[in-house]
């Protein structure tokens, strides 16, 4: 990755930068006859992604720019409205070279439609689940469109390598592992290896795995529920997309791990994945695959993280350690989301 390819909020607020991704905007828009009715305005900044508002005649478009760590999102984002057509939000316009997408607005999120329940958590992952089935078949595209392949027969090798990693663990600083958690985890990566190989062996096909799901990241308006914020997106086992949602869901219902909400939610995004085995065998297999979750996520953060200006890491730094000590210590609700009450 090259010095030019990194970016962070001075890339984003630089006059230069805006300059030239809104000049692409306004030609797309003519394109479109699309009349521009305003001044455009840049709500949401991150050193990994901005978004830029640009009124029209009628209501209102969406600049939205990434950095390299999310470089397949307007590539994927552009196929995905061919392959799941009314199921995620289409692009306007995509400049994959650029990184840059031209958004209609999508409408409400889940989360600010109405107060959270658990039935509209439940038809979210259930929903989720189904868009995973249908893109079962575009994996190999996926893949050459450069969405990273978090697979779980290569997942072993990947975590072992982040783990010996001494910068992106921050070894030995207050915000990062310990030796001896180090020590700990690479103890444990026989017992990892042989639970991705497990979930390899199961049967159910790779997919799109969001990583990082949740009810402000899914439109939900009269089109139905749509889903976008493809950034963190890999091919992996489907299974790992729970891990995020199910945190989230404890948090917006505030119920305590091992809450019957959450494993109804997990038995909803199950369901349909039935034809693939018995509930109990998918249930097993979805314990598994939030055991293994956790180094999933610090290696996207890292893959993200390494997007960045250097200046910029260091306020986020802490996730990808953090992420990888959950394999020892999970959160809220790994091990509880796995059984039967």
């Amino acid at each position: 990755m090259s010095v030019e390819d990194l970016t962070g909020v001075a890339t984003w607020e630089d006059p230069g930068w805006r300059a030239g991704a809104v000049e692409w905007a306004a030609g797309e828009l003519d394109r479109l006859g699309l009349a521009p009715a305003g001044e455009p305005e840049q709500p949401h900044v991150r050193p990994w992604s901005t978004v830029v508002r640009l009124p029209v005649r009628g209501g209102a478009v969406w600049l939205k720019s990434v950095g390299s760590g999310s470089a397949q999102e307007p590539a994927l984002l552009a196929d995905l409205a061919g392959w799941v057509p009314g199921r995620v939000l289409p692009p306007l316009a995509v400049d994959a070279t650029r990184r840059l997408m031209l958004l209609p607005d999508g409408g409400p999120t889940l989360r600010a439609t109405a107060a959270s329940s658990a039935a509209e958590w439940g038809a979210m992952v259930a929903a989720y689940a189904q868009l995973q089935m249908d893109l079962v078949p575009h994996v190999d595209e996926m893949l050459a469109v450069g969405v990273p392949d978090l697979r779980p027969a290569r997942l072993p090798q990947l975590v072992r390598d982040l783990l010996e990693d001494d910068d992106a663990m921050l070894l030995d600083r207050p915000e990062g592992l310990t030796t001896a958690v180090r020590e700990r985890i690479a103890a444990e990566l026989a017992t990892y290896a042989e639970d991705c190989r497990r979930l390899d062996e199961a049967g159910i096909p790779a997919s799109l795995q969001h990583d990082d799901l949740h009810d402000n990241n899914v439109f939900a308006g009269p089109a139905g529920l749509r889903f976008f914020d493809w950034g963190d997106a890999t091919v992996s086992h489907p299974f790992l997309s729970l891990l995020v949602p199910l945190r989230a869901a404890a948090r917006a219902l505030d119920v305590p791990s091992g809450d019957p909400v959450l494993f109804r939610l997990r038995d909803a995004y199950l369901e349909p994945w039935s034809a693939y085995g018995a509930a109990a065998e998918l249930r097993d297999l979805c314990g598994v695959a939030l055991r293994i979750g956790p180094p999933g996520r610090a290696l996207t953060w890292r893959r993200i993280l390494l997007g960045i200006h250097p200046a910029e890491r260091a306020e986020w730094a802490d996730s990808v350690p953090g992420w990888m000590a959950e394999y020892l210590e999970p959160g809220s609700l790994a091990p509880a989301a796995t059984a039967t009450p």
